[in-house]
């Protein structure tokens, strides 16, 4: 009776104890699978995140494409460069974002060229951020052509030209040049380059922008819009006065029919035409600032300097069809910032003069309307590249 007790006895111990292993199996099973799932969870928000970065960077580098191309094209925008603007998208109704600050960088005022862009990509979900990238960027327009000549030239040692140079025939740079020199001859000359000579180039890097002055000799269109009406400069001289631009003529032309002499101080703001020679006589201290998208001067023969201590100061593009001509007439000087483009010989006769070129391709970039439906573009840079671009 005994025995019989003790071997039921172990039996139910050894079914217990399988019962203890079962458990703990299971156990141990339930615990490796919850970390495999918590694990796979971790991998897959990394792996979200990952592809929420990537998409972040994608989209801050898209900004900076887009600043770079409203740069490149000063004529889209009212302000005289893109200075950015905030809450862009690539798709409507996307919960992806991003905001551009872009400031040209004036530090160097022998390089007017180069623009800081700050780019912030950011993704919204229910109006909380949950994913940014920012990116820093220095854009450097190339080639920016500050002086455009057509015929062999000399540059003198009074000569600084602050951006690019391309010469149609052979160069002499006796001067100074903060930049780059095309020539579709050779370039020679004790002067100063500070960027790449590159002679007997096939092509220009930009070409002329073409303008005549019978396209301005009595009415235009701007921005689409008119036909406008141009003042018309019916006499030959003017001493330390100019006339209204009158009404219905919002860029301001000024159109004169054969010779234009000028005397004293002027100041204009507008676009100044004349079809033969600009003359700066006795005591000319003359002043022109481009209205927007327009040139500022436009001579269809040249431009002299005809007595001492005159000075010629244009912001704008100034394009002269045949030459520039300083008559050595000491203390007088020529100061361009944006774009002179002549179509003959250059500046001639330098000897104690100063000639200063500033290349701002904002300020020399046009937009004009031959007729209400067609625009004619040119602007003096050909081209851009990021010169670094750093994540903040």
């Amino acid at each position: 009776m005994m025995i019989r007790m003790s071997v039921r006895k172990n039996k139910a111990d050894r079914q217990g104890a399988a019962l203890l292993v079962v458990l703990f199996v299971v156990m141990a099973i339930t615990i490796l699978s919850l970390g495999f799932l918590s694990r796979s969870d971790v991998e897959l928000a990394c792996g979200q995140n990952m592809i929420l970065r990537t998409q972040m960077d994608y989209l801050a580098e898209s900004g900076l494409q887009h600043a770079k191309g409203l740069i490149l094209n000063p004529q889209d925008v009212e302000q005289e460069y893109w200075t950015g603007a905030t809450g862009q998208q690539l798709t409507a109704g996307s919960d992806n974002y991003y905001d551009v600050v872009a400031v040209r960088d004036d530090s160097d005022p022998a390089n007017r060229c180069n623009y800081i862009i700050d780019c912030n990509s950011y993704q919204l979900k229910s109006g909380e951020e949950v994913g940014r990238s920012s990116l820093r960027a220095e854009l450097r327009l190339d080639p920016c052509i500050a002086f455009w000549v057509g015929a062999k030239t000399t540059f003198s040692t009074v000569v600084t030209i602050n951006g690019d140079v391309y010469c149609n025939d052979d160069v002499t740079i006796n001067g100074i040049v903060n930049g780059d020199v095309f020539a579709a001859g050779s370039i020679t000359g004790s002067g100063s380059v500070a960027g790449q000579k590159n002679a007997f180039v096939p092509t220009p890097p930009i070409s002329l922008p073409g303008l005549v002055c019978s396209d301005f000799s009595s009415k235009y269109y701007y921005n689409g819009s008119g036909p406008y009406f141009v003042q018309t400069l019916s006499d030959p001289n003017y001493d330390s006065w100019f006339p209204e631009p009158g009404l219905k003529n919002p860029a301001c032309v000024y159109y004169r029919n054969g010779d234009l002499d000028l005397c004293g101080d002027i100041d204009i703001t507008g676009m100044v035409v004349v079809t033969h020679d600009l003359r700066l006589k006795q005591n000319c201290n003359l002043t022109i600032v481009a209205v927007k998208d327009f040139p500022a001067l436009l001579v269809g023969h040249d431009i002299r300097i005809e007595s001492d201590n005159q000075s010629l100061t244009v912001t704008g593009l100034a394009q002269v069809d045949h030459y520039i001509d300083m008559g050595d007439k000491t203390g007088s000087s020529l100061n361009v910032m944006g774009a002179l483009c002549i179509g003959g010989d250059g500046i001639t006769n330098t000897a104690g003069c100063m000639v200063k070129i500033t290349a701002f391709a904002d300020k020399a970039a046009l937009e004009i309307w031959p007729t209400a439906s067609t625009a004619k573009r040119w602007t003096p840079s050909a081209g851009a590249f990021f010169k670094s671009i750093q994540r903040k």
